[in-house]
């Protein structure tokens, strides 16, 4: 497990992570990217707990973590207005981190309360992540 420290006060959205080296956007891919990804994750976390299969629950968990992560790196540079999408992402990355300290032996009723959680915060994470103006950032498509 990496060990992240969020430094908040005057310079809020200034970020402190220490990553381990799979973590972090792939080459190529644009913060709206991880955006969508996390969002499909999210979903897909929740839909399978309802299914009853605990370790994909832990997989999208885990990969929700990876997203928001590498969002959270990006945004420091972005913007320093960004306080409530940060809080969102965190928020995220706790919530998965409870479900993969749960794991996948046991019922996933018991994983799919953070789950449901980490989606909810994930949400609140990409609305505030589109009102940051000039970040590029747009909203990701619904999937339907």
């Amino acid at each position: 497990m990496s060990m992240m420290m969020w430094v908040r006060g005057a310079s809020a959205a200034m970020l402190l992570c220490s990553l381990s080296p799979d973590r972090g956007m792939a080459a190529g891919e644009t913060t709206k990217d991880q955006r969508e990804a996390l969002i499909k994750d999210v979903e897909d976390m929740v839909a399978h707990g309802t299914m009853g299969d605990a370790s994909v629950i832990v997989h999208h968990c885990r990969e929700a973590s990876r997203h928001a992560e590498a969002i959270l790196q990006n945004l420091a540079a972005i913007s320093q207005s960004a306080e409530d999408a940060i809080g969102s992402l965190q928020e995220v990355i706790r919530q998965c981190d409870r479900v993969q300290n749960i794991g996948s032996r046991v019922d996933p009723g018991v994983s799919l309360n953070p789950a449901v959680k980490a989606r909810a915060a994930a949400h609140e994470a990409v609305k505030h992540l589109s009102a940051i103006k000039g970040a590029g950032l747009q909203e990701p498509s619904k999937r339907g």
